[in-house]
């Protein structure tokens, strides 16, 4: 088996500089990386991370705790683990995607001495995985936030965000407008969509109508099921702001099937989301852009930051969506 020691000797470097290289841990000059490198490609070098554990009693693992990805992960949460895994990787930590949806999977995670700490993703308002890691005495970071603000987390400033989606309809002359987001399922109800729901309310509450909101599954199917429940129960609401980005292209489709036009009937925008799939959908979306790589990122800093010492306070960091301006927003049609 290659050691670190046959890649120092073929790189004529000290064995602690290989270790500088492999575990990103310090500053090496370009031309000695190079050649460190070099001579682990040449020697198939792998690094062994049961000895790397007993030798520090770490082993440079972090683990991203999410509920199940199914029925697919969508962009946005794509986007937010790997901001997650580069910042790691830019620190000499590896990432590993951890499925929780129960106790007993928790609990093996904080039982296998895998992992030096935790990112909690899909954070709920009362999340037992946060009750957990505390008792179990585990670093970690929050990419969400409970209800306790005292806890480190990195999210989208969701009130920000939703303002400034209904302020860009307003724009446009519409004052009727509708929430169609995400429903929750049996593990509890996510801080985003109360967050969005509460932001929601107070956007819309000067404009003095009632609030229409939509819970659908993050599916197609859920998309049409909301057009269909905008059509025939709202029908007074002139546009969306959609977030449920499974959700998005069957909203659209599901508004064309009832003989409607977007946005000449219906104006939606997408928020909480990537700008790739407001393009991909017809007409493109206008989208309020999640910053889901730089948030997954600075999670990771955060967590590491922690482990290492090196931070004076927990984190708790927001930042709203961008717009970005499509063809699904008009203004309303004439009654």
């Amino acid at each position: 088996m290659v050691t670190m020691r046959d890649v120092a000797e073929r790189a004529n470097v000290s064995i602690a500089t290989v270790s500088f290289v492999i575990n990103g841990t310090k500053r090496v000059a370009p031309e000695t990386r190079a050649r460190i490198e070099a001579a682990i490609q040449e020697l198939n070098y792998r690094r062994n991370v049961v000895a790397r554990a007993l030798a520090s009693s770490r082993t440079r693992i972090l683990a991203l705790a999410h509920p199940d990805l199914e029925p697919k992960p969508n962009a946005t949460v794509i986007q937010f683990v790997m901001g997650a895994a580069h910042g790691a990787r830019e620190r000499g930590y590896d990432l590993v995607l951890w499925p929780v949806n129960d106790d007993e999977q928790m609990s093996h995670l904080l039982a296998g001495g895998l992992v030096d700490g935790v990112l909690l993703m899909e954070v709920q308002i009362r999340d037992a995985r946060v009750e957990r890691l505390l008792a179990a005495q585990v670093p970690f970071a929050l990419i969400g936030r409970t209800e306790d603000d005292d806890l480190p987390y990195v999210d989208i400033d969701f009130a920000t965000t939703i303002h400034q989606a209904v302020e860009h309809l307003r724009g446009h002359g519409h004052e009727r407008v509708a929430l169609v987001t995400q429903q929750t399922g049996a593990a509890g109800e996510p801080g985003r969509i109360k967050r969005v729901e509460s932001a929601y309310r107070d956007a819309i509450a000067p404009l003095g109508h009632p609030p229409a909101v939509i819970a659908v599954e993050s599916t197609s199917a859920g998309g049409r099921d909301a057009a269909r429940r905008l059509h025939d129960d709202f029908p007074e609401v002139t546009a969306a702001v959609l977030v449920n980005e499974g959700a998005a292209a069957g909203l659209v489709k599901g508004t064309r099937a009832l003989g409607r036009h977007v946005p000449g009937d219906l104006s939606i925008i997408s928020a909480a989301t990537t700008r790739e799939l407001g393009e991909m959908i017809e007409p493109s979306l206008t989208v309020m852009a999640a910053p889901a790589a730089e948030l997954g990122r600075m999670a990771a800093d955060a967590l590491i930051d922690r482990l290492e010492g090196a931070g004076e306070a927990p984190p708790s960091v927001l930042i709203p969506c961008a717009l970005v301006p499509g063809e699904s927003v008009g203004p309303p049609p004439a009654r």
